[in-house]
Order: structure tokens, then C-alpha cells, then sequence
């Protein structure tokens, strides 16, 4: 009396179907990484940071490190959510606090 549940019943088969769509959805909208400013980093390694990791050149980390410390966050960058968790994990990794969070 083994039972063998059909193949759209079974968790693995809507695991398997479920992230296809998803995945092509969510490649579709735009995220962005923000930064947010802390008591920590000094302006000019935030400056830095955006030079090294986003190849940015220095006027616009300076102005992307001036959003950041008065108004408290800014968008350093955009494109896939994958992209983006890229971006907030490099960002971590230099000791900044980041997000990522759908644009719009």
C-alpha cells in the first residue's frame, strides 16, 4: 500500500516550478543598494569606498557620501535583486550599512 503522490502534488515539483516564475518577475523590477549613514565611518572612507567598489569618480562618491550624511541614506546603486545583494554584501564587507529594497 505504498502511495506515491502525483508529480504536482509533490513539494519538490512546486519548488521546482514556483521560483522559474518568481525569478523571471523579480528580473524584471528594478532594486537599488542604499547606504545609511552610521556614527561609525568617516565621510572620506564612505567617499572612498564608492571610488574603489563602484568605480564612481570622486564627485559623485562625495556627493553620494554627502546624501548619505545628511539626509541619512542614498541610493549608490541599481539593477537585479541579485545584483544588488551583491552590492549590500561588498558594502558589508567594508564595514558600511546597507539595504537593498525594490526602486519606485
Amino acid at each position: 500500500m505504498d502511495h506515491v503522490p502525483g508529480p504536482t502534488l509533490t513539494p519538490e515539483r512546486t519548488r521546482q516550478e514556483r521560483p522559474a516564475i518568481d525569478e523571471g518577475t523579480q528580473s524584471d523590477l528594478p532594486w537599488v543598494t542604499l547606504v545609511w549613514n552610521d556614527p561609525v565611518n568617516l565621510m572620506s572612507y564612505v567617499s572612498f569606498v564608492f571610488q574603489s567598489h563602484f568605480g564612481y569618480p570622486k564627485p559623485k562618491a562625495e556627493k553620494l557620501m554627502l546624501q548619505v550624511h545628511q539626509l541619512g541614506k542614498a541610493v549608490v546603486s541599481s539593477g537585479s535583486r541579485e545584483e544588488m545583494e551583491r552590492d549590500v554584501e561588498a558594502m558589508h564587507a567594508y564595514g558600511l550599512w546597507a539595504t537593498l529594497q525594490k526602486s519606485g
